[in-house]
């Protein structure tokens, strides 16, 4: 019989951001790059992600081949196909509920908005954040990341040629 503790899972944000730390404007993206769109449908796919309802509802629908999780202040509040929780906390234990084949606890994403990556963000292990390289015109922020509990482990630069902007894929690490 195994005795051990089951394992803790990997709390990650995933968020892109302009070059201020922008990330929405009125709810919506203010930046059009596929690019990033498909790597957060690579990076998040078959892993739950959670995100406050706004965010959710800005999306419109549960996002395929993930456990959706929405944190909502509103205990009525319900879709199909979706999980809802009060707190961060709430969600991360119910994220630590999913499993691979073996039984191992897989990584759960932290997917906005900017209320939930300031709340999330003290209880994760990761940040991947997609760093546009260019201002936009924006009312959400993502919160400042502390460069004392955060340590840069790998860095991909791109250019879009279609926005004329650079922007690279970055992952932190919790030092």
């Amino acid at each position: 019989m195994n005795t051990s503790a089951p394992s803790k899972p990997i709390l990650t944000i995933i968020v892109a951001t302009d070059a201020e730390n922008g990330i929405g404007v009125r709810n919506t993206l203010p930046w059009h790059l596929p690019e990033d769109l498909a790597h957060f449908k690579r990076t998040t796919s078959g892993h739950p992600i959670i995100m406050g309802r706004k965010t959710f509802e800005s999306i419109g629908r549960p996002l395929p081949n993930r456990r959706n999780i929405v944190i909502t202040r509103n205990p009525e509040w319900q879709h199909e196909g979706v999980e809802t929780v009060n707190s961060v906390e709430a969600a991360a234990a119910l994220a630590n509920t999913s499993t691979d084949a073996s039984g191992a606890n897989i990584e759960a994403f932290f997917i906005g908005g900017a209320e939930i990556y300031a709340a999330a963000q003290p209880l994760c292990d990761r940040l991947i954040i997609t760093e546009i390289g260019k201002r936009f015109d924006c009312d959400a922020f993502f919160p400042a990341r502390d460069p004392q509990q955060w340590q840069e482990n790998s860095r991909i630069s791109h250019h879009s040629a279609d926005n004329d902007f650079d922007y690279a894929f970055v992952e932190y690490s919790r030092k």
